[in-house]
């Protein structure tokens, strides 16, 4: 996996704000939002790594969203983790014009914690009811 993150490391030298190795089988690498399409597509299409989900969190920092992607052959997970520290209007550009299986994830995204996902090709409900409250996010952290 080392060629791999090595090469990550190269062309993103200058965007990772934090690297972070937790095991020998998985990894974190830090961005901010804006980052975060290119850093996908070069994991999913330059380096064939396999898109396994994304998850997100209402945390004090602001929310984070974590783009898992495995490496199949050493069995090795690299995740890339952004922050939206813009709580009130949280945004950030979809991933699902680069990787259409994270379509379903975003909409959960979106519907349980708000995040505006520029560029998603269906926000709709996939979980909550039709006429679910505009404006209230079950998995979000209101004061």
């Amino acid at each position: 996996m080392e060629d791999v993150l090595g090469r990550i490391r190269e062309k993103f030298y200058e965007q990772i704000i934090k690297y972070e190795e937790k095991s020998p089988r998985r990894v974190y690498i830090e961005f901010a939002p804006q980052n975060i399409p290119e850093a996908v597509k070069f994991l999913f299409r330059d380096l064939n790594l396999r898109f396994a989900t994304a998850t997100a969190i209402d945390t004090p920092l602001g929310i984070e969203i974590l783009y898992h992607f495995s490496y199949d052959p050493k069995g090795q997970m690299v995740s890339l983790r952004t922050f939206i520290t813009d709580k009130k209007h949280p945004q950030i550009e979809s991933i699902a014009p680069i990787i259409k299986g994270a379509e379903w994830i975003e909409r959960e995204m979106w519907e349980m914690l708000g995040i505006n996902l520029i560029g998603h090709p269906n926000l709709k409900h996939l979980l909550l009811i039709d006429d679910w409250p505009e404006g209230k996010f079950p998995l979000r952290k209101e004061k």
